[in-house]
């Protein structure tokens, strides 16, 4: 089990996108959050075997109207305690 922090960079908000990821992570069993930023990024925090966030990127990435241009990603440490995922 791993937890990154990605900032997505690219036509990221008013797409569906903070949506997307939750269904997502829902689907792919992880937990965390996704949240909208000032400068029109969107931070999320997400946790789960790294196959299964792989997956939940792969699934955010296919929405209509999303288009990540780029991605700033970090592992940062495991929060036991998360349970689902939620968007702020």
């Amino acid at each position: 089990m791993i937890r990154k922090r990605i900032i997505f960079y690219g036509w990221v908000q008013g797409v569906g996108f903070r949506y997307r990821a939750r269904q997502a992570a829902e689907l792919y069993g992880c937990t965390g959050w996704a949240r909208n930023e000032w400068d029109g990024s969107v931070t999320v925090e997400i946790q789960g075997e790294e196959e299964d966030i792989d997956k939940v990127i792969l699934a955010i990435e296919r929405g209509t109207y999303v288009r990540i241009e780029n991605m700033d990603s970090r592992t940062i440490p495991v929060d036991a305690a998360e349970y689902g995922f939620r968007t702020e």
